[in-house]
């Protein structure tokens, strides 16, 4: 078993090596929790690209999966969702002879078939990140599998930390954490995207506009991090018989918030479908 130090730098592998592993492999030399020359990543032999980002980090890009289990202690498994299980099944011998830490950042597939595949001595982590975390700010949240540790854990945490947040929770929570995290950007795209619209449609240049829309959301994430509620936060903002209580108003009345709400239940189950085809 392993027993790594959580200031300790980590050699790490990633099966799938895409733009979520090298934004992740970035991070972790920033946090000092591993050094460029011992991450390993292994490339689709048509990526050419990504495999030559990962030179340019200092670390080692292959084309097979054999060698990054070989080189690593923690491997984690980046590629598409029906690819997860076919990898595994070409590097579980090596997961049978040396006890190593999995890590599965593939939305859909469970801890217990990562398990079926690999064998008992194997431990394995399931992770949700968001793309935000090309840009260190991403949000994930961590399950651990039958064999993991509170150790497993927390190496699993501390990793995710350094490109963003990440919480720990029990599986059965992980499609709303898809549905909320995984897919919130492309909600909070939509809204910057509307915003700016709006911005148009009452005279402002396009590029202005975006800017301005951007900066907004940024911003009010930025005082929701720093403490409080959003409504409280809204009600500062709003000033009776104000522009912004017409505005809220607006939104209350076409819907606004059942619209967003009834978006994560929707994205929730359709991962609840996606994931019966990975079990």
């Amino acid at each position: 078993m392993i027993t790594l130090s959580l200031k300790e730098a980590m050699k790490i592998g990633f099966i799938g090596g895409g733009r979520l592993a090298y934004a992740l492999a970035s991070g972790f030399i920033s946090a000092g929790l591993a050094k460029a020359d011992e991450i390993t990543a292994s490339c689709h032999p048509s990526d050419l690209v990504s495999a030559e980002a990962f030179k340019k980090l200092g670390a080692t890009a292959l084309f097979e999966n054999v060698p990054v289990v070989e080189r690593s202690e923690v491997v984690i498994v980046s590629v598409k969702p029906d690819v997860v299980v076919p990898a595994l099944q070409d590097v579980k011998h090596l997961a049978a002879s040396k006890n190593k830490l999995f890590i599965s950042v593939a939305m859909g597939v469970s801890t217990g078939t990562i398990e079926k595949v690999l064998p008992q001595e194997a431990r394995v982590i399931r992770v949700m990140p968001n793309t935000p975390a090309l840009v260190n700010e991403g949000a994930a949240a961590l399950s651990r599998g039958s064999r993991a540790t509170a150790d497993d854990a927390k190496v699993a945490a501390q990793l995710f930390r350094a490109v963003g947040t990440c919480e720990e929770v029990p599986e059965y929570q992980m499609d709303a954490v898809t549905a909320l995290s995984g897919s919130g950007p492309a909600y909070v795209y939509m809204l910057i995207e509307s915003l700016a619209e709006g911005g148009v449609r009452c005279g402002l240049p396009r590029d202005l506009a975006l800017r301005l829309a951007t900066q907004t959301t940024l911003g009010s994430a930025a005082m929701l991090r720093n403490g409080g509620h959003p409504a409280a936060m809204k009600d500062n903002v709003t000033s009776p018989a104000g522009s912004t209580a017409e505005g809220t108003y607006h939104l209350e009345k076409n819907g606004f918030r059942s619209a967003v709400i009834g978006a994560v239940t929707a994205a929730m189950e359709r991962c609840k479908v996606v994931n019966k085809l990975y079990q």
